[in-house]
């Protein structure tokens, strides 16, 4: 991360307790943990939605080819 931002939220108690719980991490970690998943599922959606959109043409068994190994 390059720099933190502070913020003051009002959040449900028992949603943060349950999302910690969960998580096994602190109410920061938790935090950043979901907003990474926000961002994820977006970028989720945005290539699914490109789904037979794009035309790609590779030849599978010279990309799984492992030269020097």
């Amino acid at each position: 991360m390059a720099g933190t931002r502070r913020i003051t939220a009002n959040l449900p108690p028992e949603l943060v307790d349950e999302a910690c719980r969960t998580t096994g991490m602190s109410l920061t970690e938790t935090l950043i943990f979901g907003l990474e998943l926000v961002r994820r599922s977006r970028a989720a959606s945005k290539a699914a939605s490109l789904k037979g959109r794009l035309r790609i043409d590779v030849d599978l068994e010279l990309s799984r080819e492992r030269v020097g190994y």
